[in-house]
């Protein structure tokens, strides 16, 4: 499992149209991974929070990919269909991945969903865990991961580089 002060490993995943998207740190000042599912409870809860951060932060040169690693047989909801039918509806800002071999959970060392990896432009994790401390509390709105972002976008260090991931298990 990679941790804070890590290498983020690269990749390339393809979104729900079949185009491969790399996770380059060196373009944007800030990459959010966000290993997510459509169907765990958890990952619903933080969802919109996640896509808030997303939205929010784009405007900075922020990106946030969005990984799903899940086994279809093991979680149906997690096909690239029902992951394109949430990119159509609207519901998702940014970058739908699809990691059906699941190596790049593998190399994170990502236990669930969600869990979100704070990447600088050096590759570097900086925030590793839950986006925030509960996921039942809509007002904390991510706070961990925009705390995070702030810091590694003002060139700082991040005061809370780390949490247990909590919600789902990967299948």
């Amino acid at each position: 499992r990679i941790a804070v002060g890590d290498v983020a490993p690269p990749f390339v995943l393809p979104d729900v149209d079949g185009v491969g998207v790399a996770l380059d740190p060196a373009s944007s000042p800030a990459t959010v991974v966000v290993f997510t599912a459509n169907g765990c409870p958890y990952a619903l809860a933080w969802h919109d929070r996640i896509q808030s951060v997303a939205r929010d932060y784009a405007e900075r040169g922020v990106r946030v990919l969005q990984v799903v690693s899940n086994d279809e047989e093991g979680a149906p909801l997690d096909t690239v269909e029902k992951m394109r039918e949430r990119v159509q509806a609207g519901e998702v800002a940014g970058p739908f991945l699809k990691d059906a071999e699941q190596s790049v959970v593998r190399a994170y060392g990502a236990v669930a969903t969600p869990e979100v990896y704070v990447v600088d432009r050096d590759g570097i994790v900086r925030y590793h865990g839950a986006p925030d401390a509960a996921h039942a509390d809509p007002s904390l709105d991510a706070g961990w991961v925009r705390d995070a972002l702030d810091a590694v976008l003002a060139g700082s260090e991040v005061g809370h580089p780390s949490s247990a991931p909590s919600g789902c298990a990967i299948k």
